[in-house]
């Protein structure tokens, strides 16, 4: 069971600012999460908490071990593959952000942490290429928990609360669309849900540049693409009630951290030209009817009654067989570019891979059930 150890304020300046960025450069992005001392729990361990409701998932970490050289590889020819896809989303999103009024001259990136936040900073960078002002905080939002209320607190001191918006890299089943809706729900913190993304499969942000569920490279890797900061952790041991959310410094992987490279490779990048229709508000109804209507025949045809064990999108897929313990994969189709890498986890962890018709997705797992309902 992992064990916690409070560092304290130690980022935190003495005007109040906090400086914590991880392994990016300051000037892309402000982690509001609290670096922690926290003891790795077994995987299979945990997954065993979590079902059998003992632990939240929040409160435990798995060690992340280094990718393999063949899983790299995979890696470099996805970020070969889509790094100006990438790019160009980013900027599509940008220039729809400056077309709201709340946004037109200046605007808030709050990312929600860890993988909202690479977006946040493309996003930063793109808004301030065409003349936005841009500011870009990386917050903690938890399924079942909340959002970081310190964290929004701290940003609406600085900035007020007008101009931000909410940045994420994908949705999956829209389970953190929900959270941030009933978190923001009273008006309590005077911020509105407004969820910007670059992929939306499920249908249910308020902005994003497309609907298809495409690899965008930094979902295939965990902390070595995301500052050296892991997901973010909220327990009694670790969190007090003025603290924000806290997570592990992965400082012992900085001499295979790619998060700036990967920044870089697709700041850099190219021109693609759109090979899909872009996101309209007008569609996603219809694509959210459809990614429902998936879940709900996956949980069906497979006895799931706990959702939280279907895990959809390429994106999610992945994490679950890198996080979890999986039971089977789901995919659009065998030997498609964009899922070669769960391919390999998969073949790897000895999980089925089988094809089915995922509509809006093109891949996803379904985690094993261990006994009772997750968290």
């Amino acid at each position: 069971m992992a064990t916690t150890a409070h560092i304290g304020d130690a980022y935190r300046d003495g005007e109040g600012n906090w400086n914590f960025s991880g392994s990016y450069d300051p000037d892309d992005v402000i982690f509001l999460l609290n670096p922690a001392r926290i003891e790795p729990t077994d995987i299979a361990e945990k997954e065993r908490l979590i079902q059998s409701g003992a632990r939240h998932y929040s409160e435990m970490l798995s060690a992340e071990p280094l990718p393999d050289a063949r899983y790299l590889r995979l890696y470099d020819m996805a970020l070969a593959a889509n790094a100006a896809r990438v790019r160009h989303d980013v900027e599509r999103l940008a220039r729809a952000i400056a077309d709201r009024p709340q946004t037109a001259a200046r605007c808030v990136i709050v990312s929600l942490a860890r993988a909202g936040t690479p977006i946040g900073i493309l996003l930063k960078r793109a808004l301030r290429r065409i003349g936005i002002e841009a500011w870009h905080y990386s917050v903690s939002i938890i399924r079942g928990r909340g959002i970081d209320e310190n964290a929004l607190a701290y940003i609406a001191q600085r900035h007020g609360t007008a101009n931000a918006v909410f940045v994420d890299g994908w949705t999956g089943k829209g389970a953190i669309r929900g959270e941030l809706d009933r978190a923001l729900a009273s008006g309590a913190s005077g911020f509105a849900p407004f969820l910007a993304v670059v992929a939306d499969p499920a249908g249910c942000a308020d902005l994003a540049a497309t609907f298809d569920d495409y690899v965008i490279p930094g979902g295939l890797l965990n902390g070595i693409v995301s500052g050296l900061v892991s997901r973010s952790v909220l327990s009694d041991a670790l969190v007090g009630p003025d603290d924000f959310h806290a997570c592990l410094a992965m400082t012992e992987y900085a001499a295979s951290d790619l998060s700036r490279a990967y920044i870089e490779a697709i700041d850099g990048a190219g021109d693609w030209q759109p090979e899909t229709p872009p996101w309209s508000a007008a569609m996603a109804a219809e694509i959210r009817v459809a990614a429902q209507a998936t879940i709900a025949e996956v949980a069906a045809e497979c006895g799931v009654s706990d959702r939280n064990r279907i895990k959809p999108g390429i994106a999610e897929a992945t994490r679950a067989i890198l996080r979890r313990v999986p039971d089977r994969v789901y995919v659009q189709r065998r030997g498609d570019p964009d899922i070669a890498h769960i391919e390999l986890l998969a073949d790897a962890a000895g999980v089925p891979v089988v094809e089915r018709n995922l509509r809006s997705y093109r891949a996803m797992t379904i985690i094993k059930d261990l006994g009772g309902d997750q968290q």
